[in-house]
């Protein structure tokens, strides 16, 4: 530090910053900032004198009557001490002088700006200004600057731990897909277990009503032609209540064929859902897999959600079905979401409000429109045909910070930072079959989502 000879302006500080371990967010006011700030009267000597004393200080901020006007390096200050007759020319001179001769380009940056950015910014100058210190402000007159080098260090740091995050952020997501494939296999073997039995009852389901209907046939003879049976079978018919079991027996075999049907049926869609794509795509019924996934959520889809299917003509559309299916049943989980959480309202204003107050609930609507689009109708590259699927609930729509959320997380920074279904489902319909997902929302009227998927 300074003695007191030189005790006519601040000795040099050092802020060591807020002492936490670097993230990939820390601003430079996290580093090691030098504070060393003279008026440009002061002579050459005096600085000298500062820097033989402290090793470690990169530069000195110059002023001119307290107003920032620049800053000399402890390099550039030296080089020039070197020249020919530079001992003459600048020790004992104003650092004004020094100053004229030594005007550089400066980097001067907030202290909230984040160490990665600074140091890419660094690195764009010039080659005789790499070493330069960069000049760091936090308020106005308050300037301090930040050695290059330990930037440069502070950087590959911080690279290091993108590095480390992205290679456990890659762990965690090859062992979920792992997880994930062996979920879809578990589940592709118990549906094929249900399908088994369910096949067996099908297959006999013929044989029996047919069975059935021949007994009853020959019930019938029988009491056609014995008029006056005997009081033990009478007792028998009784007994059985023979008249409600030949009435019910056709409907209950038809319930029988109904339920086996329907298991079947549940049973395909999960496995079409945990499909494992193969390397190409194929041809698939969009159709068919949006059906498969509404199946699936039939639980869920309560009698106060209506379904609205708009389906168009549609040819196969090359695919990879079993993502698509998940991009589908994304969309709509998040859409019956939706609606079951404002139903849950509405019921609630309705139990704790008069009901001449309310106006009459809107039934919840999920509609699902499917058509052909030549490209001249969509912002699209022309000479091909898009098929279009848009997904639409009339549900509370989201405000538009959750909009604009939702839409900044289809990025690759924010994806990879934090993958969500939409997110997921839109790089499924983009990457990896060339389309566009759009997401439509306005407060108090809906969302709606649609898919366009090029026709090859």
């Amino acid at each position: 530090m300074l003695n007191q000879s030189s005790s006519h302006f601040i000795p040099p500080a050092l802020s060591e910053g807020n002492g936490l371990a670097l993230s990939l967010e820390s601003p430079l006011q996290d580093l090691r900032l030098y504070s060393f700030q003279v008026e440009l009267s002061h002579l050459g000597s005096e600085i000298a004198q500062v820097f033989e004393k402290n090793p470690l200080l990169p530069g000195v901020i110059l002023l001119e009557q307290g107003e920032f006007v620049g800053m000399i390096s402890r390099q550039q200050f030296l080089e020039y001490l070197l020249r020919p007759q530079g001992l003459e020319l600048f020790l004992n001179q104003p650092l004004s002088v020094l100053y004229s001769y030594a005007r550089t380009k400066l980097l001067v940056l907030p202290a909230s700006t984040p160490i990665v950015t600074a140091a890419q910014q660094a690195l764009r100058r010039s080659r005789e200004l790499l070493g330069e210190p960069i000049v760091v402000y936090t308020e106005p007159q308050t300037y301090q600057l930040l050695n290059m080098h330990e930037l440069n260090i502070a950087y590959w740091q911080i690279r290091g731990i993108e590095t480390q995050v992205r290679y456990e952020r890659a762990q965690a997501q090859m062992i979920q897909t792992e997880k994930m494939a062996s979920l879809g296999r578990l589940v592709d073997g118990i549906a094929h277990e249900i399908l088994d039995p369910v096949s067996f009852i099908w297959g006999n389901l013929t044989h029996v009503s047919s069975y059935s209907q021949n007994l009853l046939e020959l019930i019938a003879a029988y009491q056609a032609c014995l008029t006056e049976p005997p009081e033990e079978i009478l007792n028998l018919q009784e007994d059985l209540e023979l008249e409600y079991v030949i009435k019910d027996l056709p409907h209950t075999i038809a319930s029988i064929r109904s339920g086996a049907e329907r298991l079947s049926k549940l049973a395909t869609s999960l496995q079409n859902f945990c499909h494992i794509d193969e390397v190409y795509p194929k041809p698939a019924d969009l159709h068919e897999c949006l059906d498969n996934i509404l199946l699936l959520l039939k639980s869920r889809l309560t009698g106060e959600i209506q379904i609205v299917r708009n389906y168009g003509q549609l040819p196969p559309v090359s695919c990879f079905s079993g993502q698509l299916s998940q991009v589908f049943m994304n969309i709509l989980t998040n859409a019956v979401d939706a609606l079951i959480n404002q139903a849950v309202r509405q019921e609630l204003a309705i139990e704790y409000c008069s009901p001449g107050i309310l106006a009459p609930p809107q039934k919840p609507q999920i509609e699902i429109t499917t058509q052909v689009c030549p490209a001249k109708l969509l912002s699209v590259a022309s000479g091909t045909r898009w098929v279009s699927v848009k997904i639409a609930d009339n549900g509370p729509g989201l405000a538009p910070e959750q909009h604009q959320r939702i839409l900044e997380s289809f990025s690759v920074e924010k994806r990879a930072a934090k993958e969500t279904s939409l997110s997921m489902s839109y790089q499924i319909v983009t990457a990896r079959h060339g389309g566009k997902f759009e997401l439509r929302s306005q407060l108090g009227v809906g969302t709606e989502f649609t898919i366009l998927l090029p026709l090859v």
